[in-house]
């Protein structure tokens, strides 16, 4: 599966390693159930990341943050936006790490997945054939302002705009 970040496709660093299986590697991705064992076990240069479902509960991620470099989240569905709201979540309560989407999301999603903290995006390969990285910039280039406030670019949004934009010609006249 291709792997996709906001300057195309990359090699993807992290090993995902089987649940019970040793974590060695320099970047390990494993499953929430292993996760404290392999921090615990840890060497000092090893990064290590976590792949979740999206109905995990940030509560049972929180105390794991500060030492993680990634966070998968996985789309069951492109329709089903649960992981949204989690990767909102993990960057509200301060996650730096990567945040990755892993399943079937689809380019035409890509603007609302960096929007809401998403770092990259695991295309699976049938996708990848359907929808090409030029796809995938031009989405992320469709637009650059959303409505809700918080998201998206630097800067205020649609909304906050106008009010300023109001408020000046108020004041002008």
């Amino acid at each position: 599966m291709p792997l996709l970040d906001a300057n195309g496709y990359r090699a993807d660093p992290w090993i995902r390693i089987a649940a019970g299986e040793p974590a060695t590697g320099d970047a390990v991705l494993v499953g929430l159930a292993d996760l404290a064992a392999v921090i615990a076990g840890r060497s000092n240069a090893q990064r290590i990341g976590v792949e979740v479902a999206n109905t995990v509960r940030l509560a049972d991620l929180g105390a794991f943050l500060g030492q993680l470099d990634l966070v998968a989240i996985a789309f069951p569905a492109f329709n089903d936006g649960r992981a949204f709201s989690l990767a909102r979540q993990l960057r509200e309560a301060g996650f730096k790490g990567a945040v990755r989407a892993v399943g079937p999301v689809i380019a035409d999603q890509f603007t609302h997945l960096v929007a809401c903290g998403f770092d990259e995006v695991e295309v699976p390969d049938a996708i990848a054939a359907r929808q090409p990285e030029a796809q995938w910039r031009a989405a992320l280039a469709s637009y650059g302002a959303t409505y809700q406030t918080g998201y998206g670019a630097a800067g205020a949004s649609i909304l906050e705009r106008r009010r300023a934009l109001r408020a000046g010609q108020g004041a002008a006249s």
